[in-house]
């Protein structure tokens, strides 16, 4: 036998490349391999990136920079499984990177992601498939994308899964997609409540709080609290507010019992099964702050229905809600002033927190937590709305001060909230004058001045609510308030404007406002919404009105006519006629002008002020033999005036400007020298001179004091009141006048009465174009009819003044029996007679007759 020979071994294939391990140490030359062919390179390449990547976001940040997502994303769809697993993990990774998942989002990420969440992959790719998605649905945009491709379903399919991983990325990327109403919706089509409520019985505490927190979510969809109530979750959730041990789930379990309790229905189940009274112990009596308060505001939110009140109210949560109120924690005192604010919609729970509840509201308004103040100011708001008790009982717990200091609060909730409850006090007389008394017109000067439209319509309200009298009106004015108020009436809110136009109306009801409201503009800005279709209301209209009706020296002047109710007080002027868009001046304004060749002021003003300067002292009357006295005149032996006209006839001397009353001195029987009487008179005329300087040297500027006109209403006072009979009266009325104003005069010699030389020697000697109307002894008709419209206001005889032209104005009057008192301005009585004070003083003339238009014309 020949020796064995050693078989050579046969060389390897030529074509075919030896295997070599690699080692590299650089990143990028792993991120290189991504793209190889070789499936155990990829893998390789991808367990060593995954680790690489969770070291820390530096990693990541250096994965992005060196191009990763796009070779993942074609791994993510291979063929192979295992490198789609590994691919997945890298990318699960990658997706907690912001910068990363922005540039993901514009890559077709979402239909490959999704795919790998099919039945036919292993647990591991669910789990970083599932991750992904969490990670990529924080982000609006790629919420519709997940449900645009229908993530939804396999989701919903992996709550099942046995692994807690996959589960709990599950829920968590359904806990971020039903933030989305459109997701809320699909979900309730998937029945994912079930599966949800299955999750709540898991080991692992993160898995319970995502499915609790989902269902908290899911439960505003009416749908999905049928399927909870369908599958008895209430019962199940009632059980963990139980257990103390879970006490990190009671916040987020209560907040899906609560939802579930806007439906009348499960109300009515939890009230049968006593689970309602179960839920307000619990809520009384949780340690946990936030739990409470959450429960406060969800028990709130139920109260809105008027069905689950009466439920709610039947169980007692009034109780349960003022006992809140002396919670330490001020999320809680502040969740139950809101749930009192809706529960108190019912009239029997506004009773019930009378006693005990408004008490403790009152005390949380000082509390240094703005949101607290917010809350209890809100709750007392709509405790005493249509409830004069409950108001009441807010100024029993000595509410009142605190309420105008937040007035001036930084929340603007804050203060409209107080506005409203001081508006529903003010409907008392007792209480509105408690709150004026603390200073509630200077207080609401600052809201007047918000840049909130809800304020601005709150605090617009207040002032027509309590500016009700004169001093609360002149508080507000002193305190500027009229300019801001003003300002609303040019507001583009429709409640703002009408509040204010309502505010106006309220604050015009006396002279110095009204005045002070027409200076800064108010008339012009009402005129113009009164011609607008859109922006006229009620208010605005019967602002307008009383503008006039209480400046009726603007009313004459602009409007030439004073109706019956428009009673002349002291302090008006007639300057003329002024065009309606004019503005008039100030009797002040016009007291301290030049003396000027224009039509003379006459001042109506028969008050004396009380810081005016007293005037000489009364003078004693001789006894008057002439004839020419009037018929009041002839028959009295009390106090008179002697005309100009008179005291110019009988002592030869020019007429006097200054004239004082005369009193007989019957007991002493003594009849006065003529050298004594004309130093008396020499003194008279030296007062009224004096009377027209005091106006110009002394502060606070009052109007000069008319001394004869006041005589003059003493003298009607007492010679023609008397008369039961109108007509005498009128008739005794015009006769005096025209006494006192130079007689009657005839038609054809008007133009020789000579009565605007004597009103320029009056402007002329007093210095100034203000001429009072008792010093006229030359008066035309604007003057007569002017005093007789004085006259009669002052004792009770119902008269309109209205103004001509060239210099005529007359005085209508109603004689018809049983007439109303004239509440209401018409345009003339029913039974009207124009008043002669000027041919024939007395004669009366049936308005529409040919003598009245002559009267009036001619």
């Amino acid at each position: 036998m020949g020796k064995k020979v050693k078989k050579e071994a046969e060389p390897p294939p030529k074509d075919v490349f030896d295997p070599l391990p690699i080692e590299s140490k650089k990143v990028a030359t792993v991120v290189l391999m991504l793209q190889s062919p070789e499936e155990e390179v990829l893998n390789k390449a991808c367990e060593s990136l995954y680790k690489f990547a969770n070291k820390g976001d530096e990693n990541k940040a250096t994965l992005l920079e060196l191009g990763i997502l796009q070779p993942l994303l074609s791994l993510i769809g291979h063929e192979d499984m295992v490198v789609r697993r590994n691919a997945t993990m890298v990318m699960g990774s990658m997706a907690a990177h912001s910068e990363a998942r922005q540039r993901l989002r514009t890559v077709e990420l979402f239909p490959v992601l999704i795919a790998r969440l099919a039945p036919d992959e292993d647990t591991v790719t669910h789990e970083f498939a599932s991750l992904c998605l969490a990670y990529m649905s924080i982000e609006f945009t790629s919420k519709a994308k997940i449900l645009e491709h229908n993530g939804l379903e396999p989701l919903v399919r992996l709550l099942s899964s046995p692994d807690p991983d996959v589960k709990k990325n599950s829920v968590e990327c359904i806990y971020q997609l039903v933030q989305d109403f459109q997701s809320r919706a699909a979900l309730c089509q998937l029945q994912a409540v079930p599966p949800l409520l299955e999750l709540l019985k898991s080991e692992y505490p993160i898995i319970q709080l995502l499915a609790l927190k989902t269902l908290a979510t899911l439960s505003y969809d009416a749908e999905a609290r049928l399927q909870l109530k369908e599958n008895d979750a209430l019962a199940q959730l009632l059980k963990i507010l139980e257990l103390k041990d879970l006490n990190d789930l009671h916040v987020e379990a209560l907040s899906v019992v609560i939802h579930c309790l806007e439906d009348i229905e499960t109300m009515q189940l939890l009230q049968q099964t006593g689970g309602l009274k179960q839920l307000l112990t619990f809520m009384e009596t949780s340690p946990i702050p936030e739990v409470q308060a959450n429960a406060a505001m969800a028990l709130g939110k139920a109260a809105q229905n008027n069905e689950n009140r009466k439920m709610l109210s039947d169980q007692e949560a009034e109780h349960t809600l003022v006992t809140l109120l002396v919670n330490g924690n001020d999320d809680v005192r502040s969740a139950a002033c809101q749930a009192i604010s809706i529960m108190c919609s019912s009239v029997s729970s506004k009773d019930l927190f009378r006693k005990e509840g408004i008490p403790q509201i009152v005390r949380l308004l000082g509390s240094d937590n703005s949101d607290v103040r917010e809350s209890a100011v809100l709750a007392l708001a709509n405790l005493t709305t249509n409830n004069p008790s409950n108001a009441s009982a807010v100024m029993e717990a000595e509410g009142v001060e605190l309420l105008i200091k937040l007035l001036s609060d930084d929340k603007d909730g804050t203060v409209a909230h107080c506005a409203t409850v001081v508006i529903n006090m003010a409907s008392q007389d007792a209480l509105r004058l408690s709150i004026q008394a603390h200073g509630v017109m200077q207080a609401i000067v600052k809201p007047l001045q918000s840049s909130n439209s809800i304020v601005l319509s709150k605090a617009a309200l207040t002032v027509a609510a309590v500016a009700c009298d004169a001093d609360a009106r002149a508080e507000f004015r002193s305190a500027g308030g009229l300019k801001p108020l003003v300002q609303l009436l040019q507001s583009k809110y429709d409640e703002v404007r009408r509040n204010a136009c309502w505010a106006v109306m309220v604050c015009t009801n006396d002279e110095l406002t009204a005045a002070e409201l027409y200076s800064l503009g108010a008339l012009e800005i009402l005129k113009e919404i009164n011609l607008s279709t859109s922006r006229r209301n009620h208010f605005s209209e019967g602002a307008q009105s009383k503008l006039f009706d209480n400046n009726l020296s603007l009313k004459y002047s602009q409007k030439g006519y004073l109706a019956s109710i428009n009673i002349i007080s002291d302090g008006f002027y007639d300057c003329g006629r002024i065009k309606s868009d004019a503005k008039i001046l100030s009797l002040e304004e016009l007291s301290k002008q030049e003396v000027n060749d224009h039509r003379a002021v006459i001042l109506v003003n028969a008050k004396q002020a009380e810081h005016a300067r007293p005037q000489s002292p009364s003078l004693e009357e001789k006894p008057d033999a002439s004839a020419g006295r009037s018929p009041t005149s002839v028959s009295r032996k009390e106090r008179r005036v002697s005309s100009p006209v008179e005291q110019e006839t009988s002592s030869g001397r020019s007429p006097s400007l200054s004239r004082g009353s005369l009193k007989e001195k019957v007991s002493r029987g003594k009849i006065k020298t003529k050298k004594e009487e004309e130093k008396l008179k020499d003194e008279e005329e030296h007062s009224l001179r004096k009377m027209s300087l005091e106006t110009v040297h002394e502060k606070p500027w009052f109007p000069p004091f008319d001394f004869l006109l006041h005589n003059y209403v003493d003298d009607v006072t007492h010679a023609v009141l008397p008369h039961p009979n109108t007509k005498d009266q009128v008739v005794l009325l015009a006769q005096f006048v025209a006494n006192k104003m130079g007689g009657p005069v005839e038609k054809d010699k008007l133009n020789e009465f000579g009565w605007e030389l004597h009103i320029s020697e009056l402007k002329f000697r007093l210095k100034t174009n203000v001429i009072p109307i008792g010093a006229i002894t030359k008066g035309i008709f604007c003057h007569r009819a002017l005093l007789f419209k004085v006259l009669a206001d002052r004792i009770g005889i119902g008269c309109y003044l209205i103004r001509g032209e060239y210099y005529r104005a007359w005085n209508e009057v109603n004689l018809q029996e049983g007439s109303p008192s004239g509440t209401v301005e018409v345009l003339r009585p029913p039974e009207a007679y124009i008043v002669d004070l000027m041919h024939q003083p007395g004669r009366l003339m049936k308005v529409g007759s040919t003598e009245a238009d002559l009267y009036q014309h001619i």
